[in-house]
């Protein structure tokens, strides 16, 4: 038997115009038997910092003597974002491509990102399993999000463990917001076209390490870990609701200040028709939308960043599929 080791290796993801290296840090930990490929990553999007810290803390909990198998980890897959505690790259960098999570697989003669997505990938591409660690708006519910009908992905998001799980439709079954908004190159779709089963956990909150949403992540992964059998142990049985992903968004009618009703929680179910907060003119104080839930279903995400715009989301409100 030879024994576990754990490596990290600084790779370089692209350079810049000075020939510059924009680089980050490879982490391995090969178990002592054989077994699957684990592939984690956090920070595509670079102010969305507890995935980060997530995989900081897993490092220190993984029983590495235990383990079977590989998991390839990458805290930070975007310095560039992370540096500039932003969602997207500045236009400099990217102009073509300014999300890094819309151009999976990525192309090596391509922009910037997508130089960086292919490096990454040929980490990914030998993987047996991806989850990638993404958080969201201050105040929306952790959740994990899976392709509908990938019964692989979703055994995978029942393993990570949050109490709900949103199937999310893509190709030619998903909506033509989900083709406008170039989600067909999300990693975890790109994965699933490899025949990769591949999740999307949303830990909730940006730009501060948010205790409980790390802990979820940690929990989550080595559940992850124990199901995929790279680690002893059984993952236990939950009460998770499955819902569907994008639908039920409530938008901004015109721009303005809102208000969100302070007696909703995220997490919750509510009905159809429930107000969900008043957009006023901060000027003349006139209401100018009152926003309700069009459907029965879980408020998982409400905004509490009070200036919108026209088009803004104001709340996310899931379609309850199963209990």
């Amino acid at each position: 038997m030879t024994a576990a080791t754990h490596t990290a290796e600084e790779v370089t993801l692209a350079r810049f115009p000075s020939g510059v290296e924009l680089t980050t840090t490879v982490h391995t930990y090969d178990g002592a038997e054989d077994g699957p490929t684990l592939y984690v990553q956090a920070a595509q999007h670079g102010r969305e910092i507890n995935g980060t810290e997530t995989l900081r803390r897993f490092h220190e909990q993984l029983p590495l003597e235990s383990l079977s198998g590989t998991i390839i980890a990458v805290p930070v897959a975007n310095p560039l974002t992370f540096d500039l505690v932003s969602y997207i790259t500045p236009e400099e960098f990217d102009s073509v491509n300014p999300n890094m999570n819309r151009i999976w697989p990525g192309d090596e003669d391509g922009s910037l990102h997508q130089r960086m997505a292919a490096r990454l990938w040929t980490e990914i591409e030998a993987a047996d399993a991806v989850v990638d660690l993404h958080t969201g708006s201050p105040d929306m519910h952790p959740h994990v999000v899976y392709r509908e009908g990938d019964r692989d992905a979703r055994d995978l998001a029942e393993a990570f463990g949050t109490d709900l799980l949103l199937s999310e439709e893509a190709d030619e079954d998903a909506s033509d917001e989900w083709h406008r908004r170039g989600f067909g190159g999300k990693l975890r779709v790109a994965a699933a076209q490899e025949g990769i089963p591949s999740i999307t956990p949303e830990l909730a909150y940006n730009k501060q390490i948010l205790e409980n949403a790390v802990e979820i992540g940690v929990d989550g992964l080595l559940d992850v870990c124990r199901y995929l059998g790279m680690l002893p142990g059984e993952v236990p049985d939950r009460d998770q609701t499955v819902a569907r992903n994008h639908l039920g968004q409530v938008t901004a009618d015109s721009g303005g200040l809102f208000r969100p009703e302070p007696s909703l929680e995220v997490g919750q179910e509510i009905e159809k028709g429930t107000w969900l907060g008043t957009v006023y003119e901060p000027t003349t104080y006139e209401p100018l939308q009152e926003a309700t839930a069009d459907r029965d279903g879980i408020l998982y995400a409400l905004t509490r960043e009070s200036t919108v715009i026209a088009g803004d989301q104001l709340a996310s409100v899931a379609l309850v599929r199963e209990e």
